[in-house]
């Protein structure tokens, strides 16, 4: 088996592209195993910045044949060309795969350095593709792996210890922005009741915020402020709240989004400046917004241009962490790679073991001799398994893995069969739907 990731970041492509590419992520995984035997195992990452899907294929050989599907599936979904898809995409596999998806947990890989709010969307992303019964057993230890090196980084770095997110650089850019920097006095109207729009409650109440409403074009505000505290909108009262807001904050990504002619007409006869801030990957407001009189548009852009560097140190000690994880990963790889080989070997030479001690029983009965024959033989290829059996997680250590399979074949003809795919995992008690990533 082999993993495999498909990669479009902010860092390669414009965050347009990637929300196009985004458009209908969540059915992706469960469609690509569906129609396709190269993928035995998917996992969606899609956040504000990125949208990565991580693979496992039977072999090295069915890399290609996996992307090829999963580009088509995601060309289908989205509305884009195949062609424009495949190039959005780089492909990373071997080494490649824990070393980039380590560092995105950990927030190197991030637009604001060091930030926090990955390490969860990984998390879930985790969590969405075992309730949905699309995680291999490999994906399954790299994304747990990816997890703990997240917490590692944040444990024994400076790194993020500054409480960094993509949502507090644009909460400090607003309060650069404003006339009035105290966020006790400000209105806030927040779209979305996903974890990113929890976070935003989060960091608004530590800000000493106190009048914020949430509207949810899904209905589900009322559920989400009955935990976080807050107003609840409809579309009725949503009008008269943008009016008054002093700052709108876009997080749910949903397919309705507030126009710029729209909002003109809303904020005709409100006399305080207001300052839009869209989260969403997929805009929540028209870009059009920023051009009002009166209106200050923050983006992710925006965001990323104002993110302040982290300290060389930190990002050298999170970076040597990253590569250590990705490294000792690969290495359990390589030896549990090894495994179906092993139980091969042992299962043959067993079978020739109790074929043997057939006769022996055949011939002399269940007498102590007979015994005392049977657990002199079983010692003895005990030991004899030992040195292949050492030997083999030895090659595997070294990437040679297949030297001793062809081994094997050569020598007694055993063929190694590769374990098949995970079986889908049985339904998890707890609904895991709500939680929405940005």
């Amino acid at each position: 088996m082999v993993l495999f990731s498909l990669v479009a970041t902010h860092a390669d492509i414009d965050l347009e592209t990637v929300a196009q590419l985004s458009n209908g992520s969540s059915g992706i995984a469960t469609s690509a195993l569906s129609g396709s035997p190269a993928v035995t195992g998917a996992i969606v990452l899609a956040t504000c910045n990125r949208y990565e899907i991580y693979g496992e294929a039977p072999h090295p050989d069915d890399v290609e044949a996996a992307r090829a599907a999963l580009v088509a599936q995601i060309s289908d979904v989205s509305g884009l060309s195949e062609p424009l898809v495949s190039r959005s995409f780089s492909t990373r596999t071997g080494p490649e795969v824990s070393q980039h998806l380590f560092a995105v947990s950990a927030g190197l890989d991030s637009a604001v350095v060091g930030e926090r709010e990955i390490a969860g969307q990984v998390r879930r992303a985790l969590i969405t593709a075992q309730h949905e019964g699309t995680a291999s057993a490999g994906l399954v230890r790299l994304f747990q792996a990816a997890s703990k090196t997240a917490k590692d980084v944040g444990a024994q770095t400076a790194l993020g210890s500054r409480g960094l997110s993509i949502v507090s650089v644009a909460l400090d850019l607003a309060t650069d922005l404003s006339e009035n920097p105290d966020w006790s006095s400000k209105k806030v109207v927040v779209f979305g009741t996903g974890a990113y729009a929890g976070a935003t409650m989060a960091l608004l109440r530590e800000r000493g915020c106190t009048d914020i409403s949430v509207f949810s074009s899904s209905g589900r505000a009322e559920g989400f402020v009955a935990t976080r505290g807050g107003t609840a909108l409809d579309a009725d009262s949503l009008r008269p709240a943008v009016a008054a807001a002093d700052v709108m904050i876009g997080c749910s990504g949903s397919d309705t989004r507030v126009e710029a002619d729209e909002l003109a007409d809303v904020r005709a006869n409100s006399p305080q400046p207001l300052i839009a801030i869209d989260l969403a990957l997929t805009h929540d407001f028209d870009p059009g917004v920023g051009e009002l009189d009166g209106v200050e548009l923050l983006t992710l852009e925006s965001v990323r241009l104002a993110a302040p560097q982290e300290q060389a140190e930190s990002l050298a000690q999170a970076s040597g962490i990253v590569s250590g994880a990705a490294k000792a990963f690969e290495h359990e790889r390589e030896v549990r790679s090894v495994d179906s080989a092993i139980v091969a070997l042992r299962r043959h030479t067993m079978s020739v073991l109790d074929a043997e001690m057939e006769k022996v029983r055949a011939r002399h009965g269940c007498t102590a001799a007979a015994e005392e024959v049977e657990f002199a033989l079983r010692r003895m290829v005990k030991q004899l398994l030992h040195v292949p059996t050492v030997r083999a997680r030895e090659l595997a250590a070294n990437g040679q893995q297949d030297d001793y399979v062809a081994a094997l074949e050569a020598l007694y003809g055993i063929t190694v069969e590769q374990p098949a795919a995970a079986a889908p995992q049985a339904e998890c008690p707890v609904d895991h739907r709500g939680l929405e990533t940005a």
